[in-house]
């Protein structure tokens, strides 16, 4: 039997629209906060560079908070989505409780922490001390509703273990569209707004950055309490009258799952300060294409991520089913379609690299040099996107060590490694860092594929060796 028509027997098309079902929310929750990330930009941008430089100075900071926070949500995925596709209703509405628990002590115990290091975390981010004071109260308003920001996180992604994923996706719109109304409100003086030929006065707090510390705190407080309030009105996993005290049959396999990746989450994010740091050293045109190609390519992954939702759900429901057919009917469906769009969008990226940089950047030096690695990365747009399917996959069947010492031996013995080799030892450039980025995008999909194959991160392979 041929390879095509081995592909043919096993693509089941009538998965095609629960796929999409799952994933197109997703995609769509992407394209938005990514879009309001660059209007939120814009706007701060506009203030000067102090302003800019204040907000993005703890950047890192609050990507590393924020990752570790949504690890805890991987544990529950992989135990709710399991209890969900056995029918399991009741274990999967006691593990929404534990999660109510979990987003009480993270929430409250993040709150304290970022808090109380508000006037430290800028020192350690080696900020300008003109600009200190500013990011310091930037950074302490932001993280003032951290509980309903672990709530959003942890809840949303409950919900997606069930196959919600619309709910989610609208509050992120929400969440968006309320930060950049009230930016628009409180960032600004008062102002006059030339509309449709007509001069409008336009009220303004004159805030600045603080104004944009508020408006992002209340967009986290109204999205955590309607994630709260969507979860707890459920028709089928309300936590309502179920005890919130630590349940350790429900706790332990779910920590078994978060930890490994919360410890990722970290791991990388370290990796990603130590590679621009290097990036940095090679001078001011060099960091500025691959600041605008970062941004660029950040666009292209949203597929792939939407991919990745949905093979983390749709597989934590297959093994808890206990179907083999509807787990590997699902692995060729998706990995079938995740391939194609990788392509496509590859494409696209390769094609119109000149055009995108162009218009975050108008220096010619910037815009080749943007364009040359945008057009590396895209020939490895496909093999990355496997990579993040079977991950998607490996976290619905709970298995995060292995992702974990994947990504972590990829990015500090590839990555970091290679890069400080080629830009601080051999002298090259950006296109060498790159080129580094790459060679560890490929080593995963490597490992990735050579252990999904082996077919170890099966359960069911494993109920099936000693049934």
């Amino acid at each position: 039997m041929s390879l095509v028509t081995r592909w043919r027997a096993r693509f089941n098309r009538a998965m095609l629209g629960t796929v999409f079902t799952l994933a197109w929310p997703t995609m769509l929750e992407q394209v938005m906060h990514t879009a309001v990330q660059y209007i939120d930009t814009a706007m701060v941008g506009s203030l000067g560079t102090t302003a800019t430089a204040a907000v993005g100075s703890t950047a890192t900071v609050n990507w590393l908070v924020g990752s570790t926070v949504s690890a805890f949500g991987v544990g529950f995925l992989a135990y709710i989505s399991q209890a969900y596709g056995a029918g399991e209703r009741e274990r999967a509405k006691k593990a929404v409780a534990q999660s109510v628990l979990m987003v009480l002590v993270i929430g409250l115990l993040t709150t304290a922490l970022t808090l109380a290091l508000s006037s430290r975390v800028p020192v350690w981010m080696q900020v300008d001390p003109a600009i200190r004071g500013l990011a310091s109260r930037y950074f302490f308003i932001l993280y003032l509703p951290m509980l309903p920001r672990a709530a959003s996180m942890i809840f949303g992604t409950v919900l997606r273990a069930v196959g919600d994923t619309k709910t989610p996706m609208k509050n992120g719109i929400a969440v968006n569209l309320i930060n950049v109304t009230l930016n628009f409100l409180l960032i600004y003086e008062p102002r006059r707004v030339s509309l449709l030929g007509l001069s409008l006065p336009v009220w303004g707090a004159g805030l600045g950055v603080v104004g944009a510390a508020v408006a992002s705190a209340v967009s986290f407080l109204v999205g955590g309490l309607v994630m709260t309030i969507t979860i707890y009105r459920h028709p089928e996993i309300s936590p309502r009258g179920r005890s919130l005290k630590p349940d350790p049959g429900v706790l332990k396999p779910c920590l078994r799952v978060a930890f490994p990746n919360m410890l990722q989450r970290f791991g990388a994010s370290l990796g990603y300060v130590a590679f621009a740091a290097m990036i940095n050293s090679l001078g001011a045109v060099s960091t500025a294409a691959h600041t605008v190609a970062n941004t660029v390519e950040s666009a292209f992954y949203i597929p792939g991520y939407g991919m990745m939702t949905a093979a983390a759900t749709l597989t934590g429901n297959a093994i808890g089913a206990r179907d083999r057919k509807r787990l590997g009917d699902l692995a060729v469906v998706i990995l079938t379609l995740e391939v194609g769009m990788m392509i496509f969008s590859g494409a696209l990226l390769f094609a119109f690299a000149p055009r995108m940089v162009g218009i975050f950047s108008r220096d010619e030096a910037v815009i080749r040099l943007g364009s040359t690695v945008l057009r590396m990365v895209a020939c490895s747009e496909p093999f990355y996107g496997v990579s993040i399917v079977i991950e998607g996959m490996l976290q619905g069947a709970g298995k995060t060590v292995v992702p974990f010492v994947f990504n972590i031996s990829g990015m500090w013995g590839v990555r970091i490694l290679g890069t400080f080799l080629c830009t601080q030892i051999l002298g090259l450039g950006l296109a060498a860092a790159w080129g580094c980025m790459i060679a560890h995008n490929l080593l995963l999909f490597v490992l990735y594929v050579i252990y999904y194959r082996s077919g170890r991160w099966n359960p069911l392979n494993h109920t099936l060796a000693t049934a």
